[in-house]
């Protein structure tokens, strides 16, 4: 019916606005985040479709799907993000879960979802709250192992995502949120300590005091990465380079050789974000030429992040 799409990939952290950055590197992070932003609302989306992660605010160990489509969906408001519900089209996204059943791709519905910064701070950038357009949330697992969808399955996400969006009419704005290279201080069940593991294993609610402490902890170790004196994993801008390339040019198979041990090794545990911007790319109407409206990226260590955004549309 509709081949109106655009694409959008866009790293968040949660440290932006709580870290100190230089002011010319503030100052062009900032005009890069406004320029997308009013380049979207521009475009005017009927709906968004947004793939995010959770950081064991709202998925835990417990029950951990690989992707979760949300009919209703509320940010938890985790570090300085706003806590609220999101604009959910629960019938598109009732109307996608069917779709993909219909057509082999078994996933997971949740109809009390709860988002953290994976999905209100992008959300919030571009709108300004949480009063967006109408909203579908995908939710994929990008941190428990071996739960973590590998490339070729999240290309063939992408694919049926994008042959459900043809069916419906109007401007789909498509977003992968997270990413690029990046390794913060997320537990694993690896974890030595039991306490921790359970944490992220049982399914609750942070209190403010452990929110609190949490939000210290990763202001702590984005500091320590941009002075120098961190043990987390470097940023690898040339790994997010080629991933960016890729999505650029649509060579997605450019991207497929990467084994899960390869991504970690090379650009961190919680690299495998970057996957949601595959799906959201894959989405996109095949033969059909999109406008690179804006691409940035910098490697920003205060903020834990190699910071991209990639945002084109087709008309």
């Amino acid at each position: 019916m509709s081949q109106q799409r655009a694409f959008l990939g866009m790293t968040h952290t949660p440290l932006l606005g709580l870290n100190p950055l230089p002011a010319d590197i503030d100052a062009e992070l900032g005009s890069a985040i406004t320029g997308v932003a009013q380049r979207i609302r521009a475009w005017a989306p009927d709906r968004v479709v947004i793939i995010g992660p959770d950081h064991y605010n709202g998925f835990f160990n417990e029950l951990m799907p690989p992707f979760c489509i949300g009919t209703e969906a509320t940010a938890v408001g985790d570090f300085i993000t706003l806590a609220g519900p999101l604009n959910v089209d629960a019938a598109v996204a009732v109307g996608l879960a069917g779709w993909l059943m219909d057509h082999d791709f078994d996933v997971a519905v949740s109809r009390r979802m709860r988002v953290d910064h994976g999905f209100s701070q992008n959300l919030e950038q571009i709108w300004g709250s949480l009063a967006t357009p109408p909203v579908v949330p995908i939710f994929m697992n990008c941190v428990a192992q071996p739960g973590v969808a590998r490339l070729r399955r999240c290309r063939q996400l992408g694919h049926a995502l994008g042959a459900y969006l043809d069916t419906l009419p109007g401007r789909t704005l498509v977003m992968g949120s997270g990413g690029l290279s990046h390794e913060p201080p997320v537990p694993t069940l690896a974890h030595p300590d039991l306490a921790v593991r359970e944490r992220i294993i049982v399914k609750q609610e942070a209190t403010p005091a452990e929110r609190a402490i949490k939000t210290e902890r990763v202001k702590a170790a984005g500091l320590a990465m941009a002075g120098g004196n961190s043990g987390i994993k470097p940023l690898n801008p040339q790994w997010d380079k080629v991933w960016m390339d890729a999505l650029e040019s649509g060579n997605l198979d450019a991207l497929m050789t990467q084994t899960e041990e390869d991504i970690t090794r090379e650009a961190g545990v919680s690299a495998h974000e970057s996957k949601t911007w595959l799906i959201a790319r894959a989405a996109m109407p095949a033969g059909v030429p999109l406008k690179s409206a804006l691409r940035y990226y910098r490697d920003i260590p205060a903020l834990i992040a190699g910071y991209g955004i990639l945002f084109m549309h087709t008309d």
